[in-house]
């Protein structure tokens, strides 16, 4: 479905105004209303998809999965699940990010890559397959804790994305998680994390008020 056409895509990214780093940071603000009449090109969505995907992760194991719902008839059956949260109709996309539970079974296909690739010789390659077997069997809480760490990582690399190339997003914590994995056929190896909505606002949304450096910094000890 979003296997992109190349050279079409070239031609939407050049169009991109370019804005720095710290402007992208600054503009970013949640947006809950949304021009249901405005859609994202495939191109575009592709590469907010590519660079969220660029975010690091425990083992470079990528726990990060992205669940997009675009069909109305399929936001419309997640809008009961999001306690009727009009977002998730009206924005172009809305994005379950899911956590992978069993990432330790991407291991090796992970370190074959660094492998073949000359970055790590076999006995590398084994020895941290290995550690994170391990650290997996050892410890049932890592599985979660890292699923959700992670993919909240890319999830707010995608919304850093989107806002570079011009749509607006908003993260979600309030959903039915239990509705949402039924009412999706979500398997088991995969925990939603968060719902991101994205598309462009039909409100401009306005900056929120936010602690000084001196409440949130703690120089080496409390």
């Amino acid at each position: 479905m979003f296997d992109s056409d190349h050279s079409k895509e070239d031609e939407i990214l050049q169009t991109d105004v370019k804005q720095s780093t710290e402007q992208v940071m600054e503009a970013r603000h949640s947006v809950r209303k949304y021009d249901s009449s405005e859609e994202i090109p495939r191109g575009k969505l592709n590469e907010i998809l590519r660079l969220a995907a660029t975010a690091p992760s425990s083992w470079n194991l990528q726990h990060w999965r992205f669940l997009i719902v675009t069909d109305p008839a399929q936001k419309e059956r997640l809008l009961p699940i999001a306690y009727g949260q009009q977002q998730v109709v009206d924005a172009y996309a809305t994005i379950v990010i899911l956590g992978d539970l069993e990432a330790d079974k991407s291991a090796l296909r992970v370190y074959n890559d660094s492998l073949e690739k000359g970055y790590i010789n076999e006995q590398v390659r084994d020895t941290l397959v290995a550690q994170i077997e391990q650290a997996y069997q050892n410890n049932p809480q890592l599985a979660r804790d890292e699923a959700i760490r992670n993919a909240s990582l890319a999830a707010m690399q995608l919304m850093l994305a989107a806002k570079a190339k011009g749509y607006d997003t908003c993260p979600m914590g309030g959903f039915d998680r239990e509705a949402l994995i039924e009412a999706f056929r979500i398997p088991s190896r995969y925990l939603p994390v968060m719902i991101i909505t994205m598309g462009k606002a039909s409100v401009p949304a306005y900056p929120t008020s936010r602690f000084g450096l001196d409440e949130l910094v703690i120089e080496n000890s409390f």
